[in-house]
C-alpha cells in the first residue's frame, strides 16, 4: 500500500495475537503461528486463515515490513533540518526528495514545535556520514537554515515490544 491513508482495519483479536507473535519473532510461519494460538490462547485457526489475515493486514498497509540491519553494522545517526524561509518556497522539495530518496535515510519525518524536519540516517562509516552532509549542503545549502547532527550509540533497544500491540484490538472495542 502506498498511500499515506489510515489502513482500514478492524482487528479480530486474532489479528492483534498473531501481529504480537510476529513482532516476538518476525520469522514464524502461518503454520507456527497458528500453533500458538491454539496452545497459548486457545484460538483453534488453520494456518491458511492466519496467512490470509496477515496479507490483508499487510495489503492495507496495517504493518510495514522493512529489513533493518543490526546497529553493529551501521553508524546511526538522528539528523534533524530547520529551513530557512526566504528560500523555502523554491527549495522545500527538492531538498526534501532528496532526504527521502536517499539510501541512508531509514526514517523521515516532521515534527511539530519549531517545525524540524528530522531523519534517522545509516551510513557504514564517519566518513561517508560526513560526505553525506557536504553534499546535501552542496545543492541544497540556501534552503538550510539549520542541520543538527546527533550520532547515536549505544543502542539499548531495537525492536517492537509485543505488549504495545494489545491497544490496537482494544481500541476497536
Amino acid at each position: 500500500m502506498a498511500s499515506r491513508d489510515a489502513p482500514e482495519w478492524t482487528f479480530k483479536e486474532r489479528d492483534v495475537l498473531v501481529l504480537r507473535e510476529l513482532s516476538r519473532d518476525p520469522q514464524l510461519s502461518s503454520r507456527d503461528l497458528a500453533r500458538i494460538l491454539e496452545e497459548k490462547y486457545g484460538i483453534d485457526v488453520s494456518h491458511v486463515t492466519v496467512s490470509e489475515s496477515i496479507r490483508g493486514m499487510r495489503e492495507e498497509g496495517v504493518f510495514r515490513e522493512a529489513i533493518i540491519p543490526n546497529e553493529e553494522y551501521f553508524h546511526f545517526a538522528l539528523f534533524e533540518f530547520k529551513f530557512n524561509p526566504e528560500h523555502f518556497a523554491e527549495g522545500w522539495r527538492p531538498a526534501m526528495e532528496y532526504i527521502r530518496d536517499s539510501p541512508n535515510t531509514l526514517f523521515y519525518f516532521l515534527s511539530d514545535g519549531e517545525y524540524q524536519w528530522k531523519a534517522v540516517m545509516m551510513f557504514p562509516d564517519r566518513v561517508s556520514q560526513s560526505r553525506w552532509i557536504h553534499e546535501f549542503y552542496k545543492h541544497h545549502g540556501e534552503i538550510v537554515d539549520n542541520l543538527r547532527n546527533s550520532i547515536v550509540h549505544n543502542v539499548l533497544k531495537f525492536r517492537t515490544d509485543p505488549e504495545i500491540l494489545e491497544s490496537l484490538h482494544e481500541s476497536e472495542g
